[in-house]
Protein backbone atom coordinates (compact mmCIF):
# COMPACT_ATOMS: atom_id res chain seq x y z
CA UNK A 1 0.00 0.00 0.00
CA UNK A 2 1.69 3.58 -1.28
CA UNK A 3 0.85 5.29 2.11
CA UNK A 4 1.70 2.61 4.35
CA UNK A 5 4.55 4.38 6.26
CA UNK A 6 2.30 7.56 7.17
CA UNK A 7 0.61 8.57 10.51
CA UNK A 8 -2.18 10.72 10.66
CA UNK A 9 -4.21 12.45 13.68
CA UNK A 10 -7.47 13.37 12.21
CA UNK A 11 -9.48 15.90 14.28
CA UNK A 12 -11.80 16.70 11.59
CA UNK A 13 -15.96 16.02 11.49
CA UNK A 14 -18.81 15.80 8.89
CA UNK A 15 -17.54 15.47 5.69
CA UNK A 16 -14.39 17.52 3.89
CA UNK A 17 -11.23 16.08 6.38
CA UNK A 18 -12.91 12.67 6.82
CA UNK A 19 -13.09 12.36 2.72
CA UNK A 20 -9.38 13.38 2.51
CA UNK A 21 -8.37 10.99 5.96
CA UNK A 22 -10.43 8.47 3.94
CA UNK A 23 -8.36 8.80 1.07
CA UNK A 24 -5.17 8.54 2.83
CA UNK A 25 -6.29 5.42 5.08
CA UNK A 26 -7.55 3.44 1.97
CA UNK A 27 -3.84 4.30 0.54
CA UNK A 28 -2.23 2.73 3.87
CA UNK A 29 -1.75 5.71 5.83
CA UNK A 30 -2.52 4.45 9.78
CA UNK A 31 -5.23 7.11 10.53
CA UNK A 32 -6.46 7.92 13.99
CA UNK A 33 -9.49 9.88 14.29
CA UNK A 34 -10.29 11.80 17.47
CA UNK A 35 -13.73 13.05 18.31
CA UNK A 36 -15.03 14.66 21.56
CA UNK A 37 -16.91 12.04 23.78
CA UNK A 38 -19.51 14.79 24.67
CA UNK A 39 -20.43 16.46 21.05
CA UNK A 40 -20.45 13.56 18.65
CA UNK A 41 -20.17 14.00 14.95
CA UNK A 42 -23.45 14.43 13.23
CA UNK A 43 -22.80 12.23 10.46
CA UNK A 44 -23.18 9.53 13.05
CA UNK A 45 -27.00 9.58 13.57
CA UNK A 46 -27.92 10.18 9.49
CA UNK A 47 -30.30 7.55 8.63
CA UNK A 48 -29.62 4.77 7.56
CA UNK A 49 -27.93 3.34 10.67
CA UNK A 50 -25.96 -0.46 10.59
CA UNK A 51 -25.98 -0.51 14.37
CA UNK A 52 -28.19 1.29 17.17
CA UNK A 53 -26.98 1.93 20.88
CA UNK A 54 -23.40 2.43 21.78
CA UNK A 55 -21.99 0.91 18.08
CA UNK A 56 -24.49 3.44 16.25
CA UNK A 57 -22.97 4.18 12.88
CA UNK A 58 -24.74 5.52 9.90
CA UNK A 59 -24.17 4.07 6.90
CA UNK A 60 -22.29 7.27 5.45
CA UNK A 61 -20.40 7.85 8.36
CA UNK A 62 -19.13 4.16 8.01
CA UNK A 63 -17.42 5.46 4.31
CA UNK A 64 -16.61 8.11 5.32
CA UNK A 65 -14.38 7.00 8.07
CA UNK A 66 -13.29 3.27 7.12
CA UNK A 67 -10.18 1.88 7.82
CA UNK A 68 -9.69 4.23 10.43
CA UNK A 69 -9.43 3.83 14.14
CA UNK A 70 -11.58 5.98 16.55
CA UNK A 71 -10.25 7.67 19.57
CA UNK A 72 -12.37 10.12 22.11
CA UNK A 73 -10.60 12.67 23.74
CA UNK A 74 -11.84 16.03 25.69
CA UNK A 75 -9.60 18.43 23.79
CA UNK A 76 -11.12 20.89 26.94
CA UNK A 77 -9.06 18.34 29.46
CA UNK A 78 -5.52 19.65 29.85
CA UNK A 79 -4.68 16.05 30.23
CA UNK A 80 -6.09 15.07 26.87
CA UNK A 81 -3.97 17.98 25.00
CA UNK A 82 -1.01 16.69 27.10
CA UNK A 83 -1.61 13.31 25.82
CA UNK A 84 -2.02 14.74 22.31
CA UNK A 85 1.56 16.57 22.87
CA UNK A 86 3.04 13.38 23.96
CA UNK A 87 1.59 11.55 20.95
CA UNK A 88 2.51 14.19 18.39
CA UNK A 89 6.21 13.23 17.72
CA UNK A 90 5.19 9.70 16.33
CA UNK A 91 2.73 11.28 13.69
CA UNK A 92 3.46 12.53 10.14
CA UNK A 93 0.14 14.47 9.84
CA UNK A 94 -2.22 16.22 11.84
CA UNK A 95 -5.72 17.43 9.82
CA UNK A 96 -7.97 19.86 11.39
CA UNK A 97 -11.33 21.34 10.82
CA UNK A 98 -12.23 23.88 13.34
CA UNK A 99 -12.58 27.71 12.94
CA UNK A 100 -9.27 29.32 12.54
CA UNK A 101 -7.87 29.74 16.01
CA UNK A 102 -9.53 27.09 18.05
CA UNK A 103 -6.99 24.51 17.76
CA UNK A 104 -3.97 27.16 19.27
CA UNK A 105 -6.54 28.04 21.95
CA UNK A 106 -6.67 24.24 22.87
CA UNK A 107 -2.72 24.45 23.06
CA UNK A 108 -2.79 22.37 19.65
CA UNK A 109 -1.71 25.11 17.28
CA UNK A 110 0.76 24.25 14.38
CA UNK A 111 3.71 26.72 16.60
CA UNK A 112 3.32 24.92 19.08
CA UNK A 113 3.35 21.55 18.18
CA UNK A 114 5.65 22.46 15.36
CA UNK A 115 8.44 22.91 18.42
CA UNK A 116 7.65 19.10 19.58
CA UNK A 117 7.81 17.31 15.98
CA UNK A 118 9.55 20.05 13.81
CA UNK A 119 8.58 17.06 10.61
CA UNK A 120 4.94 17.59 11.42
CA UNK A 121 2.61 18.24 8.48
CA UNK A 122 -0.20 20.31 9.68
CA UNK A 123 -3.53 20.46 7.70
CA UNK A 124 -5.49 23.24 8.53
CA UNK A 125 -9.35 22.71 6.22
CA UNK A 126 -11.33 25.81 6.42
CA UNK A 127 -14.58 27.93 4.55
CA UNK A 128 -12.75 30.89 4.20
CA UNK A 129 -9.28 29.97 5.16
CA UNK A 130 -7.00 30.93 8.15
CA UNK A 131 -6.34 34.45 6.77
CA UNK A 132 -8.46 37.10 5.28
CA UNK A 133 -11.82 39.04 5.50
CA UNK A 134 -13.71 35.97 5.88
CA UNK A 135 -11.76 33.66 8.38
CA UNK A 136 -14.19 33.77 11.34
CA UNK A 137 -17.43 33.66 9.15
CA UNK A 138 -19.73 30.22 9.15
CA UNK A 139 -20.40 28.89 6.13
CA UNK A 140 -21.50 25.75 4.19
CA UNK A 141 -21.27 24.43 0.54
CA UNK A 142 -23.87 26.41 -0.75
CA UNK A 143 -22.25 29.65 0.69
CA UNK A 144 -18.66 28.74 -1.03
CA UNK A 145 -20.30 27.90 -4.30
CA UNK A 146 -22.32 31.47 -3.91
CA UNK A 147 -18.58 33.34 -2.96
CA UNK A 148 -16.83 31.75 -5.65
CA UNK A 149 -18.81 32.95 -9.08
CA UNK A 150 -19.22 29.05 -10.12
CA UNK A 151 -23.27 29.02 -8.63
CA UNK A 152 -23.56 32.30 -10.72
CA UNK A 153 -23.85 30.83 -13.99
CA UNK A 154 -24.92 27.12 -12.90
CA UNK A 155 -28.42 26.31 -13.80
CA UNK A 156 -30.64 28.46 -15.73
CA UNK A 157 -31.61 32.06 -16.79
CA UNK A 158 -35.12 31.58 -15.81
CA UNK A 159 -34.63 29.62 -12.59
CA UNK A 160 -31.16 30.99 -10.97
CA UNK A 161 -28.88 28.91 -9.42
CA UNK A 162 -29.26 25.10 -8.83
CA UNK A 163 -28.22 23.09 -5.95
CA UNK A 164 -25.73 20.31 -6.83
CA UNK A 165 -26.45 16.42 -6.04
CA UNK A 166 -23.32 16.61 -4.12
CA UNK A 167 -21.00 18.84 -1.85
CA UNK A 168 -18.78 20.25 -4.46
CA UNK A 169 -16.91 22.95 -2.42
CA UNK A 170 -16.69 20.53 0.49
CA UNK A 171 -15.04 17.55 -1.43
CA UNK A 172 -13.79 19.18 -4.71
CA UNK A 173 -12.41 22.12 -2.91
CA UNK A 174 -11.64 20.91 0.35
CA UNK A 175 -11.06 17.19 0.41
CA UNK A 176 -8.89 17.10 -2.62
CA UNK A 177 -6.67 19.85 -2.22
CA UNK A 178 -6.17 18.89 1.43
CA UNK A 179 -5.05 15.55 0.19
CA UNK A 180 -2.63 17.13 -2.60
CA UNK A 181 -1.14 19.87 -0.16
CA UNK A 182 -0.59 16.72 2.55
CA UNK A 183 1.39 14.60 -0.01
CA UNK A 184 3.18 17.50 -1.74
CA UNK A 185 4.10 18.70 2.31
CA UNK A 186 5.24 15.08 2.01
CA UNK A 187 7.47 15.11 -0.34
CA UNK A 188 9.37 18.35 -0.27
CA UNK A 189 9.66 16.86 3.68
CA UNK A 190 12.06 14.03 2.12
CA UNK A 191 14.65 16.99 1.09
CA UNK A 192 14.02 19.71 3.51
CA UNK A 193 13.64 17.56 6.33
CA UNK A 194 10.88 19.89 8.08
CA UNK A 195 7.34 19.53 7.74
CA UNK A 196 5.01 22.75 7.43
CA UNK A 197 1.34 23.70 7.73
CA UNK A 198 -1.22 23.91 4.86
CA UNK A 199 -4.02 26.22 4.88
CA UNK A 200 -6.84 24.66 2.74
CA UNK A 201 -9.76 27.30 2.28
CA UNK A 202 -12.76 25.33 0.42
CA UNK A 203 -14.00 29.07 -0.89
CA UNK A 204 -10.56 29.30 -2.74
CA UNK A 205 -10.73 26.06 -4.10
CA UNK A 206 -14.04 26.47 -5.28
CA UNK A 207 -12.75 29.65 -6.70
CA UNK A 208 -10.27 27.67 -8.72
CA UNK A 209 -12.75 25.25 -10.20
CA UNK A 210 -13.50 28.04 -12.28
CA UNK A 211 -11.21 27.25 -14.76
CA UNK A 212 -12.54 27.53 -18.12
CA UNK A 213 -15.16 30.62 -17.65
CA UNK A 214 -13.21 32.49 -15.17
CA UNK A 215 -9.74 32.65 -17.31
CA UNK A 216 -12.20 33.69 -20.11
CA UNK A 217 -13.69 36.36 -17.51
CA UNK A 218 -10.22 37.94 -16.15
CA UNK A 219 -9.70 38.37 -20.26
CA UNK A 220 -12.62 39.50 -21.76
CA UNK A 221 -14.73 41.36 -18.80
CA UNK A 222 -17.60 39.56 -19.64
CA UNK A 223 -19.38 37.17 -16.67
CA UNK A 224 -20.75 33.74 -17.55
CA UNK A 225 -24.30 33.79 -17.42
CA UNK A 226 -26.27 31.31 -16.75
CA UNK A 227 -28.02 28.98 -19.84
CA UNK A 228 -25.23 31.02 -22.11
CA UNK A 229 -22.00 29.20 -21.76
CA UNK A 230 -21.12 26.44 -24.33
CA UNK A 231 -21.03 23.83 -21.33
CA UNK A 232 -24.29 25.17 -19.30
CA UNK A 233 -26.85 25.47 -21.72
CA UNK A 234 -25.54 27.65 -24.33
CA UNK A 235 -25.11 25.30 -27.45
CA UNK A 236 -27.58 21.88 -27.48
CA UNK A 237 -24.80 20.02 -25.02
CA UNK A 238 -27.60 19.43 -22.37
CA UNK A 239 -29.96 16.57 -21.26
CA UNK A 240 -32.61 15.88 -22.96
CA UNK A 241 -36.15 14.65 -21.57
CA UNK A 242 -37.77 11.11 -22.94
CA UNK A 243 -41.05 9.98 -23.17
CA UNK A 244 -41.03 8.10 -19.62
CA UNK A 245 -39.63 10.93 -17.93
CA UNK A 246 -35.91 9.84 -17.89
CA UNK A 247 -33.08 11.88 -19.44
CA UNK A 248 -30.49 11.64 -22.21
CA UNK A 249 -27.29 13.81 -21.09
CA UNK A 250 -25.80 14.93 -24.70
CA UNK A 251 -22.07 16.04 -25.12
CA UNK A 252 -21.96 15.45 -29.07
CA UNK A 253 -20.11 18.68 -29.32
CA UNK A 254 -16.70 18.04 -31.84
CA UNK A 255 -17.64 16.91 -35.29
CA UNK A 256 -17.75 13.66 -35.97
CA UNK A 257 -20.23 13.18 -32.78
CA UNK A 258 -22.61 15.83 -33.79
CA UNK A 259 -22.76 13.86 -36.99
CA UNK A 260 -23.50 10.60 -35.33
CA UNK A 261 -26.23 11.95 -32.97
CA UNK A 262 -27.50 13.34 -35.93
CA UNK A 263 -27.66 10.56 -37.99
CA UNK A 264 -29.28 8.51 -34.89
CA UNK A 265 -32.05 10.71 -34.56
CA UNK A 266 -32.32 10.53 -38.46
CA UNK A 267 -31.95 14.35 -38.86
CA UNK A 268 -28.45 14.42 -40.87
CA UNK A 269 -29.59 17.40 -42.59
CA UNK A 270 -29.58 19.68 -39.32
CA UNK A 271 -25.32 19.37 -39.22
CA UNK A 272 -25.09 23.35 -40.17
CA UNK A 273 -27.53 24.34 -36.93
CA UNK A 274 -24.85 23.36 -34.30
CA UNK A 275 -22.54 26.40 -35.32
CA UNK A 276 -25.20 28.75 -35.27
CA UNK A 277 -24.78 30.31 -31.65
CA UNK A 278 -27.78 33.41 -31.97
CA UNK A 279 -29.66 32.02 -28.98
CA UNK A 280 -32.85 32.08 -31.20
CA UNK A 281 -31.24 29.65 -32.87
CA UNK A 282 -29.73 27.71 -30.27
CA UNK A 283 -32.74 27.16 -28.20
CA UNK A 284 -34.86 26.23 -31.49
CA UNK A 285 -31.58 23.77 -32.32
CA UNK A 286 -32.57 21.90 -28.49
CA UNK A 287 -36.15 22.10 -28.99
CA UNK A 288 -36.13 20.28 -31.98
CA UNK A 289 -33.68 17.57 -30.65
CA UNK A 290 -35.80 17.50 -27.73
CA UNK A 291 -38.95 16.87 -29.83
CA UNK A 292 -37.63 13.54 -31.05
CA UNK A 293 -35.99 11.82 -28.03
CA UNK A 294 -39.41 12.88 -25.58
CA UNK A 295 -41.12 10.33 -27.92
CA UNK A 296 -39.39 7.00 -27.22
CA UNK A 297 -38.43 6.09 -23.94
CA UNK A 298 -34.91 5.87 -21.97
CA UNK A 299 -34.63 2.11 -23.21
CA UNK A 300 -35.16 2.74 -26.57
CA UNK A 301 -32.22 5.24 -27.05
CA UNK A 302 -30.10 3.53 -24.65
CA UNK A 303 -30.15 0.49 -27.08
CA UNK A 304 -29.82 3.02 -30.55
CA UNK A 305 -26.61 4.55 -28.29
CA UNK A 306 -25.16 1.06 -26.93
CA UNK A 307 -22.59 0.79 -29.95
CA UNK A 308 -22.64 4.66 -31.71
CA UNK A 309 -19.48 6.40 -29.97
CA UNK A 310 -20.97 10.03 -29.93
CA UNK A 311 -20.81 11.47 -26.63
CA UNK A 312 -24.42 10.52 -25.20
CA UNK A 313 -25.38 8.38 -22.13
CA UNK A 314 -28.33 8.12 -20.28
CA UNK A 315 -28.91 9.21 -17.01
CA UNK A 316 -28.75 6.95 -14.17
CA UNK A 317 -30.26 6.95 -10.69
CA UNK A 318 -27.61 6.21 -8.56
CA UNK A 319 -28.70 3.07 -7.76
CA UNK A 320 -28.74 2.17 -11.33
CA UNK A 321 -24.62 3.57 -11.30
CA UNK A 322 -23.95 1.34 -8.76
CA UNK A 323 -24.93 -2.03 -10.16
CA UNK A 324 -24.04 -1.08 -13.81
CA UNK A 325 -21.52 -2.84 -16.15
CA UNK A 326 -19.18 0.38 -16.05
CA UNK A 327 -18.37 0.41 -12.20
CA UNK A 328 -18.65 -3.47 -11.51
CA UNK A 329 -15.56 -3.83 -14.19
CA UNK A 330 -14.09 -0.29 -12.44
CA UNK A 331 -14.41 -2.46 -9.44
CA UNK A 332 -16.19 0.62 -7.80
CA UNK A 333 -17.95 -1.27 -5.39
CA UNK A 334 -16.45 -3.33 -2.66
CA UNK A 335 -17.68 -5.13 0.30
CA UNK A 336 -16.36 -3.85 3.57
CA UNK A 337 -15.78 -5.50 6.93
CA UNK A 338 -17.96 -4.31 9.87
CA UNK A 339 -14.36 -5.14 11.90
CA UNK A 340 -11.03 -5.41 11.54
CA UNK A 341 -9.61 -8.86 12.06
CA UNK A 342 -7.02 -9.14 15.01
CA UNK A 343 -6.43 -12.46 13.75
CA UNK A 344 -6.07 -15.48 11.09
CA UNK A 345 -8.16 -17.35 13.10
CA UNK A 346 -11.31 -15.02 13.66
CA UNK A 347 -14.14 -15.82 11.37
CA UNK A 348 -14.98 -13.65 8.69
CA UNK A 349 -17.24 -10.07 9.75
CA UNK A 350 -20.13 -9.24 8.35
CA UNK A 351 -19.61 -6.75 5.33
CA UNK A 352 -21.24 -3.44 4.07
CA UNK A 353 -21.24 -2.72 0.30
CA UNK A 354 -19.43 0.93 -0.11
CA UNK A 355 -18.29 3.36 -2.97
CA UNK A 356 -14.10 2.20 -3.41
CA UNK A 357 -11.20 3.91 -3.77
CA UNK A 358 -11.00 5.98 -7.27
CA UNK A 359 -7.17 5.78 -7.58
CA UNK A 360 -6.04 2.76 -9.41
CA UNK A 361 -2.60 1.65 -9.33
CA UNK A 362 -0.57 -0.65 -11.40
CA UNK A 363 1.38 -2.30 -8.38
CA UNK A 364 -0.41 -0.81 -5.49
CA UNK A 365 -3.92 -1.29 -4.53
CA UNK A 366 -6.51 0.10 -1.88
CA UNK A 367 -7.74 -2.19 0.88
CA UNK A 368 -10.74 -1.92 2.84
CA UNK A 369 -9.91 -3.16 6.73
CA UNK A 370 -12.99 -2.23 8.60
CA UNK A 371 -16.14 0.34 8.50
CA UNK A 372 -15.76 4.04 10.51
CA UNK A 373 -15.23 2.57 13.99
CA UNK A 374 -17.72 3.29 16.95
CA UNK A 375 -16.67 6.20 19.15
CA UNK A 376 -13.84 5.91 20.82
CA UNK A 377 -13.23 2.09 20.08
CA UNK A 378 -9.44 2.60 20.22
CA UNK A 379 -8.91 4.98 22.82
CA UNK A 380 -7.05 3.21 25.36
CA UNK A 381 -5.64 1.01 22.85
CA UNK A 382 -3.73 3.90 20.86
CA UNK A 383 -2.76 5.52 24.44
CA UNK A 384 -1.11 1.83 25.99
CA UNK A 385 0.60 2.17 22.34
CA UNK A 386 2.18 5.71 23.62
CA UNK A 387 3.06 4.58 26.57
CA UNK A 388 0.27 5.14 29.02
CA UNK A 389 0.01 2.90 31.84
CA UNK A 390 -3.59 1.99 32.18
CA UNK A 391 -3.95 3.94 35.52
CA UNK A 392 -3.26 7.39 33.59
CA UNK A 393 -5.66 5.98 30.50
CA UNK A 394 -8.49 5.76 33.31
CA UNK A 395 -8.04 9.04 35.39
CA UNK A 396 -7.92 10.95 32.06
CA UNK A 397 -11.38 9.47 30.54
CA UNK A 398 -12.83 9.67 34.28
CA UNK A 399 -11.71 13.43 34.30
CA UNK A 400 -13.51 14.05 30.97
CA UNK A 401 -16.36 11.94 32.25
CA UNK A 402 -16.45 14.47 34.92
CA UNK A 403 -16.26 17.27 32.55
CA UNK A 404 -19.39 16.18 31.36
CA UNK A 405 -21.63 15.35 33.60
Amino acid sequence: MPLKSLKVLDFSTLLPGPYATMMLADLGAEVVRIEAPNRVDLLRHLPPLLAEGENQTSACFATLNRNKRAMALDLKNPAAVEAIKQMIGDYDILVEQFRPGVMARLGLGYDELARINPRLIYCSISGYGQSGSHRDRAGHDINYLALSGLAGYSGRAETGPVLSGTQIADIAGGSYPAAVGILAAVIERQHSGRGQSIDISMTDGALAMNALFGANCLVSGKDPQPGSEFLNGGSFYGYYRTADQRYLAVGSLEPPFLKGLLQALGKPEWIGRASDTHPEAVDAFKADIQSIIETRPLQHWCEVFAELDVCVEPVLNFGEAADSELFRSREMLVEVPLAERQSEQEFEPQRVRQIGCPIKFSRSRAEYRSIGSPLGAHTRDVLREQGFSDEQIERMLAAADQTNA
